[in-house]
Protein backbone atom coordinates (compact mmCIF):
# COMPACT_ATOMS: atom_id res chain seq x y z
CA UNK A 1 0.00 0.00 0.00
CA UNK A 2 1.37 3.41 -0.98
CA UNK A 3 1.64 6.32 1.45
CA UNK A 4 -1.18 8.10 -0.38
CA UNK A 5 -3.56 5.19 0.14
CA UNK A 6 -2.64 5.07 3.86
CA UNK A 7 -3.38 8.78 4.21
CA UNK A 8 -6.71 8.42 2.42
CA UNK A 9 -7.78 5.69 4.87
CA UNK A 10 -7.25 8.05 7.80
CA UNK A 11 -8.97 11.09 6.29
CA UNK A 12 -12.62 11.63 7.40
CA UNK A 13 -13.97 11.75 3.84
CA UNK A 14 -16.65 9.45 2.52
CA UNK A 15 -16.77 7.88 -0.90
CA UNK A 16 -17.43 10.17 -3.86
CA UNK A 17 -21.13 10.58 -4.37
CA UNK A 18 -22.22 9.15 -7.70
CA UNK A 19 -24.87 10.80 -9.86
CA UNK A 20 -27.11 8.97 -12.36
CA UNK A 21 -25.91 8.94 -15.95
CA UNK A 22 -29.32 10.16 -17.17
CA UNK A 23 -29.62 13.14 -14.82
CA UNK A 24 -28.96 15.59 -17.67
CA UNK A 25 -29.91 15.80 -21.31
CA UNK A 26 -28.17 17.83 -24.01
CA UNK A 27 -30.46 19.80 -26.32
CA UNK A 28 -29.61 18.85 -29.94
CA UNK A 29 -30.25 22.42 -31.13
CA UNK A 30 -28.65 24.79 -28.61
CA UNK A 31 -26.34 22.16 -27.03
CA UNK A 32 -27.26 23.36 -23.53
CA UNK A 33 -27.42 20.81 -20.70
CA UNK A 34 -30.88 20.57 -19.14
CA UNK A 35 -32.07 18.61 -16.12
CA UNK A 36 -33.93 15.61 -17.51
CA UNK A 37 -36.73 16.08 -14.97
CA UNK A 38 -37.17 19.72 -16.05
CA UNK A 39 -37.05 18.70 -19.72
CA UNK A 40 -39.74 16.03 -19.30
CA UNK A 41 -41.89 18.34 -17.17
CA UNK A 42 -41.72 20.80 -20.06
CA UNK A 43 -43.19 18.14 -22.40
CA UNK A 44 -39.72 17.29 -23.81
CA UNK A 45 -39.29 20.84 -25.07
CA UNK A 46 -36.00 22.63 -24.37
CA UNK A 47 -36.65 25.52 -21.93
CA UNK A 48 -33.75 27.49 -23.44
CA UNK A 49 -34.39 27.40 -27.21
CA UNK A 50 -37.88 25.83 -27.42
CA UNK A 51 -36.62 22.85 -29.44
CA UNK A 52 -39.32 20.15 -29.60
CA UNK A 53 -37.67 16.81 -28.88
CA UNK A 54 -38.85 13.47 -30.21
CA UNK A 55 -41.02 11.49 -27.79
CA UNK A 56 -42.42 7.97 -27.64
CA UNK A 57 -45.98 6.80 -28.16
CA UNK A 58 -46.93 6.53 -24.47
CA UNK A 59 -45.71 10.05 -23.64
CA UNK A 60 -47.49 11.44 -26.69
CA UNK A 61 -50.80 9.77 -25.83
CA UNK A 62 -50.63 11.08 -22.24
CA UNK A 63 -49.99 14.60 -23.50
CA UNK A 64 -52.87 14.61 -25.99
CA UNK A 65 -55.63 12.53 -24.39
CA UNK A 66 -57.48 13.23 -21.17
CA UNK A 67 -56.62 11.23 -18.06
CA UNK A 68 -58.34 7.94 -18.89
CA UNK A 69 -57.99 6.17 -22.25
CA UNK A 70 -57.91 2.70 -23.77
CA UNK A 71 -54.90 1.40 -25.70
CA UNK A 72 -56.22 -0.43 -28.76
CA UNK A 73 -54.86 -3.94 -29.36
CA UNK A 74 -52.08 -4.22 -31.91
CA UNK A 75 -53.13 -6.22 -34.99
CA UNK A 76 -51.38 -9.49 -35.78
CA UNK A 77 -49.62 -9.59 -39.15
CA UNK A 78 -47.27 -11.95 -40.93
CA UNK A 79 -43.75 -11.08 -39.83
CA UNK A 80 -40.83 -11.15 -42.24
CA UNK A 81 -42.95 -12.23 -45.25
CA UNK A 82 -39.98 -11.80 -47.62
CA UNK A 83 -37.44 -13.47 -45.30
CA UNK A 84 -35.39 -10.33 -45.70
CA UNK A 85 -31.74 -10.08 -44.70
CA UNK A 86 -29.22 -7.30 -45.22
CA UNK A 87 -26.46 -6.83 -42.66
CA UNK A 88 -28.92 -8.37 -40.17
CA UNK A 89 -32.01 -10.51 -40.42
CA UNK A 90 -35.26 -8.56 -40.35
CA UNK A 91 -36.49 -10.75 -37.49
CA UNK A 92 -33.41 -9.77 -35.45
CA UNK A 93 -34.07 -6.08 -36.12
CA UNK A 94 -37.65 -6.50 -34.91
CA UNK A 95 -36.48 -8.26 -31.73
CA UNK A 96 -33.98 -5.49 -31.02
CA UNK A 97 -36.61 -2.78 -31.57
CA UNK A 98 -39.13 -4.53 -29.32
CA UNK A 99 -36.55 -5.02 -26.58
CA UNK A 100 -36.32 -1.24 -26.15
CA UNK A 101 -39.96 -0.37 -26.83
CA UNK A 102 -43.15 -1.13 -24.86
CA UNK A 103 -45.18 -1.70 -28.04
CA UNK A 104 -44.83 -4.40 -30.72
CA UNK A 105 -44.45 -2.00 -33.66
CA UNK A 106 -44.18 1.65 -34.68
CA UNK A 107 -47.88 2.63 -34.60
CA UNK A 108 -49.90 2.69 -31.38
CA UNK A 109 -53.52 3.82 -31.10
CA UNK A 110 -55.79 4.66 -28.20
CA UNK A 111 -59.44 5.60 -27.68
CA UNK A 112 -60.42 8.28 -25.20
CA UNK A 113 -61.33 11.96 -25.03
CA UNK A 114 -59.55 15.22 -25.85
CA UNK A 115 -60.91 18.14 -23.85
CA UNK A 116 -64.03 16.03 -23.33
CA UNK A 117 -64.50 15.16 -27.03
CA UNK A 118 -64.36 11.50 -28.06
CA UNK A 119 -61.40 10.67 -30.28
CA UNK A 120 -59.14 7.91 -31.51
CA UNK A 121 -55.48 8.93 -31.48
CA UNK A 122 -52.82 7.05 -33.43
CA UNK A 123 -49.14 7.76 -32.79
CA UNK A 124 -46.14 6.80 -34.88
CA UNK A 125 -43.01 6.24 -32.80
CA UNK A 126 -39.75 7.18 -34.54
CA UNK A 127 -37.73 5.20 -31.99
CA UNK A 128 -39.15 1.95 -33.42
CA UNK A 129 -37.13 1.37 -36.60
CA UNK A 130 -37.46 5.02 -37.58
CA UNK A 131 -41.26 4.84 -37.40
CA UNK A 132 -41.15 3.00 -40.71
CA UNK A 133 -44.44 1.97 -42.30
CA UNK A 134 -44.85 -1.78 -42.74
CA UNK A 135 -47.84 -4.11 -42.65
CA UNK A 136 -48.18 -3.77 -38.87
CA UNK A 137 -48.31 0.03 -39.13
CA UNK A 138 -50.80 -0.14 -42.01
CA UNK A 139 -53.07 -2.55 -40.14
CA UNK A 140 -52.86 -0.47 -36.94
CA UNK A 141 -53.77 2.71 -38.83
CA UNK A 142 -56.73 1.05 -40.55
CA UNK A 143 -57.94 -0.52 -37.28
CA UNK A 144 -57.74 2.86 -35.51
CA UNK A 145 -59.70 4.53 -38.31
CA UNK A 146 -62.29 1.75 -38.17
CA UNK A 147 -62.68 2.29 -34.42
CA UNK A 148 -63.30 5.99 -35.09
CA UNK A 149 -66.01 5.00 -37.58
CA UNK A 150 -67.63 2.71 -35.01
CA UNK A 151 -67.50 5.31 -32.24
CA UNK A 152 -68.56 8.12 -34.61
CA UNK A 153 -65.69 10.30 -33.44
CA UNK A 154 -62.65 12.10 -34.83
CA UNK A 155 -59.37 10.42 -35.67
CA UNK A 156 -56.12 12.20 -34.79
CA UNK A 157 -52.92 10.81 -36.30
CA UNK A 158 -49.49 11.91 -35.07
CA UNK A 159 -46.91 11.07 -37.73
CA UNK A 160 -43.15 10.62 -37.28
CA UNK A 161 -41.52 8.34 -39.82
CA UNK A 162 -38.66 7.85 -42.21
CA UNK A 163 -41.01 6.33 -44.78
CA UNK A 164 -41.87 2.81 -45.89
CA UNK A 165 -40.13 -0.19 -44.31
CA UNK A 166 -37.74 -1.53 -46.94
CA UNK A 167 -37.57 -4.98 -45.34
CA UNK A 168 -41.17 -5.59 -46.46
CA UNK A 169 -40.73 -4.34 -50.02
CA UNK A 170 -43.89 -3.87 -52.07
CA UNK A 171 -45.99 -5.02 -49.10
CA UNK A 172 -45.01 -1.88 -47.21
CA UNK A 173 -45.94 0.34 -50.17
CA UNK A 174 -49.37 -1.33 -50.32
CA UNK A 175 -50.15 0.28 -46.95
CA UNK A 176 -50.30 3.69 -48.66
CA UNK A 177 -53.51 3.01 -50.66
CA UNK A 178 -55.01 1.04 -47.75
CA UNK A 179 -54.60 4.00 -45.41
CA UNK A 180 -55.85 6.37 -48.12
CA UNK A 181 -59.07 4.35 -48.44
CA UNK A 182 -59.67 4.63 -44.68
CA UNK A 183 -59.22 8.42 -44.74
CA UNK A 184 -61.80 8.53 -47.54
CA UNK A 185 -64.24 6.49 -45.44
CA UNK A 186 -63.84 8.92 -42.55
CA UNK A 187 -64.57 11.81 -44.89
CA UNK A 188 -67.66 10.09 -46.32
CA UNK A 189 -68.91 9.51 -42.77
CA UNK A 190 -68.45 13.20 -41.95
CA UNK A 191 -65.85 12.47 -39.26
CA UNK A 192 -62.81 14.70 -38.79
CA UNK A 193 -59.36 13.36 -39.61
CA UNK A 194 -56.65 15.58 -38.11
CA UNK A 195 -52.94 15.08 -38.70
CA UNK A 196 -50.19 16.25 -36.34
CA UNK A 197 -46.89 16.33 -38.21
CA UNK A 198 -44.03 15.65 -35.81
CA UNK A 199 -40.31 15.52 -36.49
CA UNK A 200 -39.55 13.89 -38.87
CA UNK A 201 -42.39 13.02 -41.27
CA UNK A 202 -40.99 11.86 -44.59
CA UNK A 203 -41.21 9.34 -47.44
CA UNK A 204 -44.25 7.20 -48.11
CA UNK A 205 -46.01 8.38 -44.96
CA UNK A 206 -45.93 11.96 -46.25
CA UNK A 207 -47.07 10.69 -49.66
CA UNK A 208 -50.18 9.09 -48.15
CA UNK A 209 -52.08 9.57 -44.90
CA UNK A 210 -49.88 12.35 -43.47
CA UNK A 211 -51.11 14.81 -46.10
CA UNK A 212 -54.74 13.74 -46.37
CA UNK A 213 -56.12 15.31 -43.21
CA UNK A 214 -58.93 17.82 -42.90
CA UNK A 215 -56.49 19.90 -40.84
CA UNK A 216 -52.71 19.64 -40.73
CA UNK A 217 -50.91 20.77 -37.58
CA UNK A 218 -47.11 20.82 -37.46
CA UNK A 219 -44.90 20.99 -34.40
CA UNK A 220 -42.33 23.82 -34.42
CA UNK A 221 -39.19 22.96 -36.36
CA UNK A 222 -40.48 19.60 -37.59
CA UNK A 223 -38.87 18.18 -40.72
CA UNK A 224 -41.63 17.40 -43.24
CA UNK A 225 -41.09 16.21 -46.79
CA UNK A 226 -40.96 13.33 -49.23
CA UNK A 227 -37.40 13.07 -50.56
CA UNK A 228 -34.37 14.35 -48.65
CA UNK A 229 -32.98 17.81 -49.25
CA UNK A 230 -29.72 16.50 -50.70
CA UNK A 231 -31.58 14.29 -53.21
CA UNK A 232 -33.76 17.22 -54.31
CA UNK A 233 -30.78 19.54 -54.73
CA UNK A 234 -28.91 16.98 -56.82
CA UNK A 235 -32.01 16.38 -58.96
CA UNK A 236 -32.95 19.98 -59.73
CA UNK A 237 -29.34 21.23 -59.43
CA UNK A 238 -30.37 24.29 -57.47
CA UNK A 239 -29.67 25.49 -53.95
CA UNK A 240 -32.76 25.16 -51.78
CA UNK A 241 -33.88 28.06 -49.56
CA UNK A 242 -33.05 28.19 -45.87
CA UNK A 243 -35.52 26.30 -43.71
CA UNK A 244 -36.79 24.25 -46.65
CA UNK A 245 -38.99 21.32 -45.49
CA UNK A 246 -39.31 22.74 -41.99
CA UNK A 247 -42.73 23.33 -40.42
CA UNK A 248 -42.56 27.12 -40.52
CA UNK A 249 -41.54 27.20 -44.20
CA UNK A 250 -44.37 24.82 -45.15
CA UNK A 251 -46.88 26.86 -43.16
CA UNK A 252 -45.77 30.04 -44.92
CA UNK A 253 -46.25 28.35 -48.31
CA UNK A 254 -49.64 26.79 -47.51
CA UNK A 255 -48.63 23.14 -47.05
CA UNK A 256 -49.76 22.98 -43.40
CA UNK A 257 -52.57 24.85 -41.68
CA UNK A 258 -50.85 25.81 -38.45
CA UNK A 259 -47.69 25.40 -36.39
CA UNK A 260 -48.64 24.70 -32.79
CA UNK A 261 -46.47 24.52 -29.68
CA UNK A 262 -46.70 21.21 -27.85
CA UNK A 263 -48.12 22.83 -24.72
CA UNK A 264 -51.06 24.14 -26.77
CA UNK A 265 -51.67 20.99 -28.79
CA UNK A 266 -54.37 19.38 -26.63
CA UNK A 267 -56.42 22.58 -26.41
CA UNK A 268 -56.08 23.14 -30.17
CA UNK A 269 -57.20 19.59 -30.96
CA UNK A 270 -60.12 19.96 -28.56
CA UNK A 271 -61.29 23.12 -30.36
CA UNK A 272 -60.99 21.47 -33.77
CA UNK A 273 -62.92 18.39 -32.67
CA UNK A 274 -65.61 20.59 -31.17
CA UNK A 275 -65.93 22.44 -34.48
CA UNK A 276 -65.55 19.55 -36.92
CA UNK A 277 -67.31 16.64 -35.21
CA UNK A 278 -70.86 15.79 -36.31
CA UNK A 279 -73.58 17.64 -34.42
CA UNK A 280 -75.37 15.59 -31.79
CA UNK A 281 -78.99 14.73 -32.45
CA UNK A 282 -81.37 16.97 -30.56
Amino acid sequence: MSWLDRVRERLPFGNKRESPDNLWIRCPRCQEMVFRSEYEKNLSVCPNCDHHGRIGADARLKQILDDSFEILPAPKVTEDPLRFKDSKRYTDRLKAARASNPHPDAFTAAYGTIEGHKAVVGVQDFTFMGGSMGMAVGDAFCSAAQRALIERCGFVCVTAAGGARMQEGILSLMQMPRATVMTRRLKEAGLPYIVVLADPTTGGVTASYAMLGDVHIAEPGALIGFAGQRVIQETIREQLPEGFQRAEYLHKHGMVDMVTHRKDLRATLGQLLDYLSPAKAA
